[in-house]
């Protein structure tokens, strides 16, 4: 590792390492029954690697694609189980949010993706009949 990488962007919050995987599994599975244990274990491998080894644009770059499955959820058909976008958008809007308080242009370079997150959210909620709530962080395997 170059004593030049800047590791600040790790301090952010632990939320998307532990709450990501599964509900991005669950995104990418596109069902509303629980993902295969292989899909979540692949995406907590890629978690993993991201952060142990990534850098911050790798990282950025991963929050891309689950910003636009969560944007897809919302729009397309409904394929996929609503928490689990629910839960993924949420836990990446907080952590671009959190950006504002990192030296560089992290929380510039995501102004859209808070934006169509937003939207998203808002959609997701309308048609939401989960009982989750803004902010709920629970898990989108469990049973209400």
């Amino acid at each position: 590792m170059s004593a030049r990488r800047s590791l600040v962007w790790l301090g952010l919050t632990p939320e998307p390492e532990q709450e990501l995987p599964a509900a991005v599994a669950a995104l990418r599975a596109r069902a509303d029954d629980h993902p295969p244990a292989d899909l979540v274990a692949a995406e907590r491998h890629r978690v993993e690697r991201l952060v142990l080894r990534g850098t911050h644009h790798g990282w950025l770059r991963y929050l891309r694609e689950v910003t636009d499955l969560v944007v897809e959820a919302a729009t397309g058909p409904t394929t996929t189980d609503p928490r689990s976008a629910l839960l993924a958008g949420e836990v990446v809007l907080d952590h671009h949010r959190m950006l504002i308080g990192l030296p560089g242009a992290g929380y510039a370079r995501t102004a859209t993706q808070r934006r169509d997150l937003e939207r998203a959210l808002a959609r997701l909620r309308t048609s939401d009949n989960t009982g989750l709530s803004s902010h709920s962080h629970s898990d989108p395997r469990s049973t209400a």
